[in-house]
C-alpha cells in the first residue's frame, strides 16, 4: 500500500518548538547535572552554586534555541520548509517537492518515532526530523498504516 499525503509546509515557529522539545526530551539529564551542581550549595555554602548552576543551564537552552532559530535561515535547509507531500510505503518514504521532484528516504535514516495527539514526529538527528500532521492524510485508513509500519520497525511500542 502507497499512503500519498496532502501537501504540507513545515513553519519556523513550529520547527524551533519540536525541536526543542525533542532536545529535552532526549537529553534531559542536563537538568539533573544542573541540580547537582545546585547542590553543592549544601557542601560548601554559597548562593554562587546555584546561581552558575542556572546560568550554564539558561546558556544551554540558549545554545539550542539559536542553533533550530539557524536552521531555517541556511540555504541547505530551505527545502524542509518548503510544501512538501509524502508517500509513504513500506520500504521507504519519498519526500516530494513537485510531481517530477522527489527524495526517497529509507526507514533505516529514522531513529525514532512518536506519535502525538494530532501528529507522528519521526527523528532522524537532534535537529532534523519529519513532521506529519495527521490532517494531511486523506483516510483514517492510511493513518493506521503509517502506524502499523512505525511499529513493525519498532519505532514505537
Amino acid at each position: 500500500m502507497i499512503v500519498k499525503t496532502k501537501k504540507y509546509q513545515l513553519g519556523t515557529s513550529k520547527y524551533i518548538k519540536l525541536g526543542m522539545l525533542n532536545i529535552l526530551r532526549t537529553q534531559w539529564w542536563v537538568i539533573l547535572i544542573a541540580l547537582a551542581i545546585a547542590a553543592m550549595t549544601f557542601i560548601i555554602p554559597s548562593n554562587w552554586w546555584w546561581i552558575g548552576s542556572l546560568i550554564a543551564f539558561v546558556l544551554y537552552g540558549l545554545f539550542w534555541l539559536i542553533q533550530f532559530a539557524g536552521v531555517p535561515q541556511l540555504e541547505q535547509n530551505k527545502i524542509l520548509f518548503e510544501r512538501l507531500s509524502y508517500e509513504i510505503t513500506s520500504q521507504q518514504i519519498l519526500i516530494k517537492l513537485n510531481p517530477k521532484q522527489g527524495m526517497p528516504m529509507k526507514w533505516e535514516n529514522i531513529k525514532k518515532a512518536y506519535i502525538g495527539k494530532d501528529f507522528y514526529l519521526l527523528i532522524l538527528s537532534k535537529a532534523q526530523f519529519i513532521y506529519l500532521p495527521f490532517r494531511i492524510f486523506n483516510t483514517e485508513n492510511e493513518k493506521k498504516f503509517m502506524e502499523t509500519i512505525l511499529r513493525r520497525k519498532n519505532y514505537i511500542k
